[in-house]
């Protein structure tokens, strides 16, 4: 069930090869006594075009870390991050992040909010046909009869259902969710966790996920990537799930291979805390 570092599951059927490439990472900061420390170290892994990978580990691993450099919004200290070849050097339309606080402008409604990021992303396209995008990414969370609210008069569900719209309008070539589903409640969570999925396999795309939930990792990924304690910390096993799509729930809760799984996972990091 478990794969070396680089590896991409060949049970996916959404798996590429290379389509993001991250080599030999390595990040540290500087403390003020001069020395330096590192919080990544030598991470390699690549992402297929259209696999769906989630990253877990307990706090302080550098996952966010990670996100983040892939997301253009920090540099590695070594090492380098390519998509499709092409060495990443600052955020970029083409890797759109969500975010766990939802991140939205609270003097916008729903609609507004995901227009912003499509008249910025899509500044040459006629107004009707960004209007026809804003409509039907609304349409795809649904959230129409929400469209002309503001933040405040939504739910946590509903607000990250903006902000998946937002992201997925600027039809980026890969997803990157930084625990998407940590603010919301046990029951609304579940809920969204299954929309994303369907969402997704109408549009598959590269996703990388941050979660600290092992069943949400391996109920939503291709594979899931756990990594080792900080400081210094690298990956330390790749769990592949080999589970078919689309998944059930409640088919998987009474499944061996799921549970099977599910412990490699927990011994994984149980040999961390």
């Amino acid at each position: 069930m478990t794969s070396m570092l680089t590896s991409t599951s060949s049970n996916s059927p959404h798996a590429g090869n290379a389509f993001l490439s991250i080599e030999q990472i390595v990040k540290t900061y500087s403390k003020p006594n001069g020395d330096r420390f590192a919080v990544l170290n030598g991470i390699d892994m690549t992402i297929g075009q259209q696999e769906y990978v989630s990253v877990i580990g307990h706090s302080g691993c550098g996952k966010s870390t990670l996100m983040r450099i892939i997301a253009g919004l920090e540099k590695p200290t070594s090492g380098l991050v390519t998509l499709e070849g092409k060495v990443i050097r600052k955020p970029g339309a083409e890797r759109m992040m969500v975010f766990q606080g939802y991140a939205l402008l609270p003097w916008l409604t729903v609609r507004e909010n995901i227009r912003m990021a499509v008249d910025e992303v899509f500044k040459t396209m006629s107004r009707n046909d960004r209007i026809a995008i804003v409509n039907e990414h609304i349409d795809m969370v649904k959230l129409v009869a929400a469209a002309d609210k503001y933040p405040h008069e939504l739910s946590g569900g509903m607000k990250q259902r903006v902000g998946l719209a937002r992201a997925l309008a600027t039809r980026p070539k890969m997803l990157l969710l930084d625990e998407p589903f940590g603010a919301l409640d046990a029951l609304t969570r579940p809920k969204l966790q299954q929309d994303v999925l369907e969402i997704w396999g109408q549009n598959p795309q590269a996703v990388m996920m941050i979660t600290h939930d092992i069943d949400e990792a391996i109920f939503m990924s291709d594979r899931v990537v756990m990594m080792t304690n900080g400081p210094a910390a690298t990956i330390g096993q790749v769990l592949d799930i080999p589970l078919p799509r689309p998944r059930n729930r409640r088919e998987l809760s009474e499944s061996k291979d799921y549970y099977d799984l599910r412990n490699e996972a927990l011994d994984f990091l149980e040999r961390y805390q």
